[in-house]
C-alpha cells in the first residue's frame, strides 16, 4: 500500500490484494482471535450484538475484549457503564475493565466530553482505528470483538486490511433491502477473503406480553432466503426486547440474566 493511499479503492489501481498490509499489535498484547461485528446500514442493533456477545463469551470464562470502531458514533462505553477517561503509561494506553471483566477502548474514553462530535475525513478516522490496535495494551484476550461501523467505507477496509480478522458476523434486519444490503457486506468480506460466520437478524419480532402472540413488526423476515443463496448460516433471530435495550442504556448489559446471544458464543466457542 502506497504512503499516499487514500483508502479509497473505487478509484485505485494499486493491486493491494495479494500483500499483507497487516499492522503489529502492541508488544504487551496477545489476542488470539479477532471477530468483526458488521451492518450493510445503520440502526439494525449492531453495537447491541458486539456488547451482549463480548458478554456472553466472557461469562463462558474466556478473556475477552471489544474494540469500538465506530469512531463518529460510539455506543460500546455506554453498554459497560464504562464513562470515565483511559489512562495510559508510555508503553501504551490501558483499557477500560468491565465488572465482568471484558477490556474495552473506545473514542469516547478519550475524549474530554462524551457528547463531543468527532469531524474528521475517512483516512483519520480509520488511523484511529489502527492505533486502538497498536496502542492499547490488551494483554491476552482469547476473543476480541470489533464493532463496525455500517457500511463498506474507510474503518471497515482498514479493520479488514490492517487487523489479522478471524471472521465477521453480519447483523441485519427484516425489511425489504435486506438482501441486497447484506449481499453488500458479505461480498467485501468476501473481496477482503475474510470468512463469513453468520448472519444475526435483530427486530425479528415482538411477543405481546398478555397474549404471547408474535408480531412481525418490520414486516415477514426473508432470512432464510438470503441466507441459503447466500450460502451463510443463521446464528440467532433476535426479538424485540424492551428489557434488553433498557440494559444497554443502563449500562447493564453483564447483569441482564437472559442473554440472547449465549448460544451463539457457545457456537463460535465450540
Amino acid at each position: 500500500m502506497s504512503e499516499n493511499c487514500t483508502h479509497d479503492c473505487s478509484s485505485c489501481q494499486a493491486d493491494c490484494s495479494s500483500r499483507d498490509m497487516r499492522v503489529p499489535g502492541n508488544a504487551q498484547s496477545n489476542v488470539t482471535r479477532v471477530i468483526a461485528v458488521v451492518s450493510g446500514k445503520g440502526g439494525v442493533g449492531k453495537s447491541t450484538v458486539t456488547a451482549f456477545l463480548a458478554s456472553a463469551m466472557a461469562k463462558k470464562g474466556r478473556k475477552v475484549a471489544v474494540l469500538d470502531a465506530d469512531i463518529t458514533g460510539p455506543s460500546i462505553p455506554t453498554a459497560f457503564n464504562a464513562h470515565q477517561r483511559a489512562t495510559g503509561t508510555d508503553a501504551g494506553i490501558d483499557p477500560f475493565v468491565s465488572a465482568g471483566g471484558v477490556k474495552l477502548m473506545s473514542l469516547n474514553l478519550l475524549s474530554a466530553n462524551e457528547t463531543d462530535p468527532v469531524i474528521w475525513r475517512g483516512p483519520v478516522i480509520a488511523g484511529v482505528v489502527t492505533q486502538f490496535w497498536q496502542d492499547v495494551i490488551w494483554g491476552d484476550i482469547d476473543y476480541m470483538f470489533v464493532d463496525m461501523p455500517p457500511g463498506t467505507g474507510d474503518v471497515p477496509l482498514t479493520v479488514f486490511q490492517s487487523l489479522p480478522v478471524d471472521g465477521v458476523i453480519v447483523v441485519t434486519s427484516p425489511q425489504d433491502l435486506v438482501s441486497m444490503i447484506v449481499a453488500k457486506a458479505v461480498n467485501m468480506a468476501k473481496l477482503m477473503e475474510v470468512p463469513v460466520l453468520g448472519l444475526v437478524e435483530n427486530y425479528s419480532w415482538f411477543q405481546c406480553p398478555d397474549c404471547g402472540a408474535r408480531h412481525a413488526i418490520f414486516g415477514e423476515s426473508h432470512l432464510e432466503k438470503v441466507a441459503a443463496e447466500l450460502e451463510i448460516p443463521i446464528l440467532a433471530r433476535l426479538p424485540i426486547n424492551p428489557a434488553m435495550a433498557a440494559a444497554f442504556d443502563a449500562g447493564q448489559v453483564e447483569q441482564f440474566s437472559a442473554n440472547p446471544l449465549d448460544e451463539v458464543a457457545a457456537h463460535l466457542d465450540g
